[in-house]
């Protein structure tokens, strides 16, 4: 499968008790962020994400309540660099024990002194590794020389130890797509569980020519999309039709909610200058779901971000037998 049964099966459960219960909106992901420390800083990244101080990290206590509040059954831990925060181990044994199934999103400079040998592999621990291109790409974004070496080395060591390791690729400006099929291939050659495309968002504090507009975003996915279906691409159909701009989908930011250092972040992980909630039922309740659904405000005119509209393909694949049934081929292919 693309993804293991019971990944896939948490998600559908979850997503039938939410409609039986009449809710049209709600979350299937949390975006965690438990510091906003980081050992890259990378051009593409806002800046609020890799200057924090480790002291300014959530405690546990914190954070689990925040997991309880949002309900979602998948946790993405994410900063920051989660790998550099000290309570992670407690922090993913108690993410299992409410049987959440958790995404590690990293660079994988500290996998082998963090993880490996420290939190044994789970059915329900997924290491999500960046790779935003080949070496050269790869070491430009991340501002750094080595980072892809070492992340190709952290794959490999990863599946030899038994972990489920993902690649997740964001589609800049100087990303060529030849390089997004080697990636792809890679993940044959890594024997890796798969890879997630998704085009960079414009964040406003990022001052440096790398992003996409709208037209490049359709471009380049659209010869991606037309190799996809060679490829463990953890992205949907109807996602990569909509990224490639053969149709339109409604965001959904109520679908992967973001919790920060700085509280509930309105309205969803990308978008800056918006504030931040101290409690769940505040920021459920006061932001205006509809407006940022609408996609009419300014910065959301070239975001085409997974964590935005995954949800939104998946719904609008439902809606019909042939949808359902490209899905189900997609979840099923090995």
């Amino acid at each position: 499968m693309r993804y293991p049964i019971g990944f896939t099966m948490a998600q559908a459960r979850h997503r039938a008790r939410m409609e039986q219960a009449g809710h049209t909106r709600y979350p299937t992901v949390l975006m965690l962020e438990p510091l906003y420390t980081c050992n890259l800083a990378c051009i593409g990244c806002s800046v609020e994400r890799h200057t924090g101080k480790l002291a300014d990290r959530m405690p546990l206590e914190t954070v689990f309540k925040a997991v309880d509040d949002c309900g979602a059954p998948i946790v993405n831990i994410c900063g920051g660099e989660p790998t550099l925060y000290p309570e992670l181990k407690e922090l993913i044994e108690g993410l299992i024990a409410r049987d959440k199934y958790i995404i590690l999103c990293t660079n994988a400079l500290k996998l082998d002194t963090k993880v490996y040998g420290v939190i044994p592999p789970s059915e329900r621990l997924f290491l999500m590794v960046h790779l935003d291109g080949l070496r050269e790409t790869h070491d430009y974004v991340c501002n750094r020389k080595g980072v892809f070496d070492k992340a190709v080395e952290m794959i490999r060591k990863g599946k030899e130890l038994g972990y489920y390791v993902y690649l997740n690729t964001t589609v800049y400006k100087e990303t060529r797509v030849e390089e997004v099929e080697a990636l792809c291939q890679m993940v044959d050659e890594l024997r890796a569980d798969g890879i997630l495309i998704s085009p960079g968002y414009e964040y406003e504090s990022v001052t440096a020519d790398v992003f996409l507009t709208r037209e490049q975003i359709h471009e380049k996915f659209r010869q991606i999309r037309a190799f996809s279906h060679r490829y463990r691409i953890n992205a949907t159909p109807l996602f990569l039709e909509f990224a490639a701009g053969l149709r339109e989908l409604p965001c959904s930011p109520w679908s992967t909610v973001n919790y920060t250092p700085k509280g509930w972040k309105a309205p969803c992980y990308l978008i800056e200058g918006e504030g931040y909630f101290d409690n769940w039922e505040d920021f459920w309740n006061h932001t205006n779901w509809e407006y940022w659904e609408s996609r009419i405000d300014p910065r959301c005119q070239n975001c085409k971000m997974h964590s935005g509209f995954e949800h939104s393909a998946v719904t609008a694949a439902m809606k019909t037998l042939k949808g359902t049934i490209q899905l189900a081929v997609w979840s099923l292919r090995k």
